[in-house]
């Protein structure tokens, strides 16, 4: 028997089994997991909202919906998709990989890792439930939740909303402390800030930022929930200050940007070197500019409130401040385009995925720019360019980073299965064409004035609608065809026990390989390194 089979066996012989060992586990591996797949159920239902949301907009006027539901199921797609499908999903990513990196055995507190994965489920069914709950409205006011809109309706699905956003606010602050506890304080032998994996780093960034951000849109969220409910003045009413709720929300909302970003830059920090056979260009560069972009994320958040009226010499250092963000994110571009540059490449679904990311998340950045001009932003404030923009970096940013993660460490996550490479070409080219058929009409959209979070719009935006909706679908089926690998992988016999992508091995590979990385059981079985082992790895630098 091998070592990596007693490890097994010693590690899983006391678990709980079935039900009751997912219940009660601890181990920040399984955690990962449970974070992952809750996050995709999510994505579904996100994914579900936009659809009917695209559908609506197929034709002018009320076809598929009402206004009234138009907004409900506006509002539940975009605090889906940021709060409970983005988020969990690279809070997942971290907490399996991040100890495995830096050689610890665990997250500092797993009891507490464990709490802030069960506070998600709690807070997720607030969300949707008064969708099924007859007469409760659900949340209607977007995913910011502006006063003093959110202050008028009589609505508990709007306080359910709230209640919601602040259980996932005490869940990741739980989890960032946790994150930084860890990189701290738990890093293992030969393991220093300044070599550790850039995931790492990108994970520390984010912790951050959260753990700045969050305790303020939090007290944000109880201040609103008190003038919703208890009579106070915060933001409406005598006295009140409604631009107030705007400053407190974008102080969370900008760094949230890259809260969902900064996680997936540390994805492609670990994919383009392994398929570039090149390892990364300026390590410490690329540190320290997730720790810039994480610092100067603090100082922008006014450009989302140009149009407010506040003071124009403030507006003028919001305005600097914006430009100057793009610095440290354009040394990360240029260093991963140094790195491919003259190295051998590997076509693969995690590089794919991660080229994809760069061209598609330049534009949002570019666009980002753009609107972080006044005089710009004036001219398109609440028109569909902003929108456009808005998805070009969360989905062609985050979401392609999220795929590139998933098939990248695809054997980890799903017990030494491999996806299937044909499919997983399908599913990129049907996401990636789909995203930009469904989003940069949006951009033509806007600059000729069309107005966003409306249902209905003049005829002269059908076309343009339609191509968008078409986009949109065409996003559904990439999705609905990765889980179809999935599904394949999983009662198919191909296994991997090896780095199945060559090149240099990566910390996490290298321990799993030792068996070393286990989650649950028959995950990793006795074998003997022979070439079958190998071979996934054989055949793709045979085709190479």
């Amino acid at each position: 028997m091998t070592a990596a089979a007693e490890f097994v066996m010693k590690e899983g012989h006391d678990k709980p089994r079935g039900l009751r060992r997912w219940l009660t586990t601890t181990d920040h591996k399984e955690i990962g997991l449970m974070y992952l797949w809750a996050g995709f159920i999510f994505f579904i239902l996100g994914g579900i909202s936009a659809l009917i949301i695209r559908m609506e907009l197929w034709l002018p006027g009320a076809t598929v919906t009402d206004g009234e539901a138009f907004n409900e199921f506006f509002s539940l797609h975009g605090t889906t998709m940021v709060f409970l499908w983005i988020m969990p999903a690279l809070a997942g990513f971290g907490n399996y990989f991040v100890p495995v990196m830096i050689k610890a055995k665990d997250m500092a507190f797993p009891r507490i890792n464990a709490l802030s994965f069960w506070l998600i489920p709690p807070a997720g069914i607030l969300l949707w439930i008064p969708m099924v709950l007859k007469g409760v409205s659900a949340v209607n006011v977007t995913w910011v939740g502006y006063a003093p809109l959110s202050t008028t309706f009589d609505n508990i699905g709007l306080d359910m909303w709230l209640i919601s956003l602040l259980l996932l606010g005490v869940a990741s602050t739980l989890g960032s402390i946790n994150f930084l506890v860890t990189i701290f304080k738990m890093r293992g032998p030969g393991v220093h800030l300044h070599n550790m994996p850039l995931f790492a780093w990108a994970q520390l960034a984010t912790s951050i930022l959260l753990v700045f951000s969050l305790p303020v849109v939090t007290v944000a969220f109880i201040m609103l929930l008190f003038d919703r409910n208890f009579g106070t003045h915060f933001f409406t009413g005598p006295g009140s200050d409604p631009i107030l709720y705007q400053h407190l929300f974008w102080f969370f909302g900008h760094p949230e940007v890259y809260v969902l970003i900064l996680p997936v830059m540390g994805i492609l920090n670990e994919v383009i070197p392994k398929f570039s056979r090149r390892p990364i260009f300026g390590y410490k560069s690329m540190a320290y500019a997730m720790l810039g972009i994480a610092i100067v994320g603090f100082l922008v958040w006014a450009h989302h409130m140009f149009t407010t009226g506040i003071d124009p010499r403030i507006r003028a250092v919001f305005m600097f401040n914006t430009m100057l963000v793009g610095v440290p994110t354009g040394i990360k571009v240029f260093n991963w385009l140094a790195t491919v540059w003259g190295g051998k490449i590997y076509f693969d679904a995690p590089m794919k995925h991660s080229l994809g990311f760069i061209w598609l998340f330049v534009i949002g950045g570019i666009t980002g720019v753009m609107l972080g001009s006044i005089p710009v932003d004036y001219a398109l404030h609440d028109s569909y360019f902003v929108v456009a923009h808005f998805h070009y970096t969360m989905v062609g940013g985050a979401v392609f980073g999220i795929f590139a993660g998933l098939y990248y460490w695809y054997p980890f996550l799903f017990g030494h299965r491999m996806y299937n490479e044909k499919l997983a070409d399908w599913q990129f080219w049907l996401m990636f064409v789909g995203f930009n058929l469904t989003f940069f009409p949006q951009f033509l959209m806007g600059l000729r004035g069309m107005a966003r979070r409306v249902y209905d719009y003049p005829e002269e935006f059908t076309l343009l609608n339609q191509i968008s909706t078409v986009g949109a679908f065409m996003i559904a089926v990439a999705v609905a065809v990765f889980m179809l690998n999935v599904a394949i992988s999983h009662f198919s016999d191909r296994r991997v026990y090896a780095d199945p992508w060559g090149g240099a091995r990566h910390a996490e590979w290298q321990l799993w390989e030792e068996g070393r990385v286990v989650h649950g059981e028959g995950l990793i079985v006795d074998h003997e390194p022979t070439p079958l082992a190998d071979q996934y790895r054989l055949e793709k630098e045979a085709s190479a």
